[in-house]
């Protein structure tokens, strides 16, 4: 497994890679490697995320489908892609530095925070698009994401695989 996740994370690399600089090839800008290394961390808690989305539904679907009650199910899921999150992102994109020992618990934890905090921004936002500004209830969510996904990169950057 480790061996299929580190190909898939370099073929990852590699494509994104292809078509960045091919494209800023076309007016003649390049990234440093340190840009670069930023982009593709972004890149991959991104993957990470859409991961993390279809596990959450898959885990919700089935046990609604099992008869648990829908609200229940939400949050087994949502806590379900929390650790999903915590793997990933501790594995491959905030990873350790050679010497470095993180106390999972502590990043764990801090975690469960940023999803949880950025989950009651959401909330609220949401309230904003729908029943302030008469945005569809479809749309909401989706506009959300521009404010949550990088809200949780930074927080997952620089607070909970932040050692200090």
């Amino acid at each position: 497994m480790n061996r299929i996740g580190a190909f898939l994370w370099n073929l990852i690399e590699k494509t994104a890679h292809f078509f960045v600089f091919g494209f800023l090839g076309i007016f003649h800008k390049k990234l440093t490697d340190s840009q670069w290394e930023a982009f593709m961390q972004f890149v991959k808690f991104g993957l990470v995320g859409l991961s993390n989305t279809l596990l959450t539904y898959v885990v919700y679907a089935i046990l609604v489908t099992l008869g648990l009650h829908y609200q229940l199910s939400n949050v087994i899921s949502y806590a379900a892609g929390i650790f999903n999150s915590y793997y990933w992102n501790n594995k491959y994109v905030f990873q350790e530095e050679e010497g470095q020992r993180r106390n999972h618990v502590k990043a764990l934890a801090k975690v469960f925070a940023s999803y949880g905090f950025t989950f009651c921004i959401g909330a609220v936002l949401l309230y904003v698009w729908v029943d302030v500004l008469g945005i569809s209830s479809y749309l909401g969510p989706v506009i959300n994401l521009l404010v949550t996904i990088p809200l949780n990169f930074i927080l997952n950057k620089l607070w909970a695989f932040h050692e200090r």
